[in-house]
């Protein structure tokens, strides 16, 4: 009875030790108090919403061109470049026609967007650590096909939990002055969504965003990490200073993959934007406008709508809209990282990934 007595004695005593150590050691930095691990965590969750509240702010209006070119009624074409396309929204509805959406976009960018810079960097140190433990090196650092699959597990989290947003988004930005039913803002086109067509709706066109988004995101992040390690690394032409880059050179960095991203994922994202506005009893006629056909837009699934697109319009209507979509992308994807980078430098959390 007394052995037994004592084990239990003795398990609180190690207990009590042991979180006094930790208390030691975190309160020295060499590891991080269960308060400050949590507060690091809101502290990424901030950042990352900032900054996509800030980069899609500052290209709505590309944005919602693009959207409007990429379901625009091939026998009814009002525009085709874009700045003719642009003129055109602001004359026929104004200054605030060209932000139309963007206030549903940024409720849906800023959670997605925080959740998909946190889950990045969870992901990134876990794959890390398991890198680590395979090769036996604990020196081994991320290589560009691991960051890229880092980037597409955050890409898919963070798409499909905010995926309902962006589907009304879609809708919301389509609409015009002359639209036969208004949706009067994100919370109605959700309620009418699911009471008209039901909750299945709010995720038409997931399958080929999950698909588009592996390649879109994963390539984000792998370019534009692998992009910032080689500059640290190699230092040409001078654009690295004591192991850190400058706004302008990070500024590059996400350009390139932003560019790189967008080009390969793009015919998903108009398949996906399509296929979000089947089912819709108004659709047509936001859509075709004064064309000839007034047919309902129907896909029974991604293979069809990739088919009937085709098929109907050519391979060229894959690459609808993908011109303001560049101009767009470049500046956005960019100003996202770069502004993510120094919100955090803000709040001092660390940032690198690989240290």
């Amino acid at each position: 009875m007394a052995s037994e007595d004592v084990k239990p004695s003795e398990a609180a005593v190690s207990t009590i030790v042991n979180l006094a150590e930790e208390a030691k050691m975190a309160r020295e930095g060499v590891v991080k108090a269960p308060s400050l691990a949590v507060l690091s965590v809101c502290k990424s969750l901030v950042a990352g919403g900032v900054a996509g509240g800030v980069s899609r702010t500052a290209v709505a209006p590309l944005e919602r061109l693009k959207i409007l070119l990429q379901v625009q009624n091939p026998h009814n074409i009002k525009y085709n470049g874009t700045i003719q396309g642009l003129k055109y929204i602001w004359r026929s509805e104004g200054f605030r026609g060209l932000f139309k959406g963007n206030g549903t976009n940024c409720a849906r960018i800023v959670p997605n967007s925080a959740v998909k810079f946190f889950s990045y960097e969870q992901a990134s140190k876990g794959i890390l650590l398991l890198y680590r433990d395979q090769t036996g090196n604990e020196d081994a650092q991320l290589t560009p096909l691991l960051r890229l699959g880092a980037g597409a597990c955050a890409g898919i989290i963070a798409m499909s939990a905010t995926y309902p947003m962006d589907m009304v988004r879609g809708r919301l930005t389509v609409q015009t002055e002359n639209s036969p039913f208004q949706y009067r803002g994100m919370f109605h086109a959700l309620s009418t969504v699911l009471r008209e067509e039901g909750p299945r709706a709010l995720y038409k066109g997931w399958l080929p965003s999950v698909i588009g988004v592996v390649p879109y995101v994963g390539l984000n992040f792998a370019v534009y990490e692998s992009l910032k390690d080689w500059l640290i690394k190699s230092r040409p032409f001078g654009l690295v200073e004591d192991t850190d880059l400058s706004v302008t050179t990070r500024l590059a960095c996400g350009a390139a993959a932003g560019t790189v991203g967008q080009t390969v994922a793009y015919p998903l994202d108009v398949i996906r934007r399509r296929m979000q506005m089947g089912g819709w009893s108004n659709a047509a006629s936001v859509i075709t406008g004064d064309g000839r056909s007034k047919a309902p837009l129907e896909y029974t699934g991604m293979i069809d709508a990739f088919r009937k697109t085709v098929r109907h319009e050519g391979f060229g209507a894959l690459y609808k809209g993908l011109v303001p979509n560049s101009v767009k992308v470049v500046p956005s994807i960019a100003i996202a990282f770069v502004t993510y980078e120094m919100v955090k430098d803000v709040l001092g959390v660390e940032i690198r990934i690989s240290d």
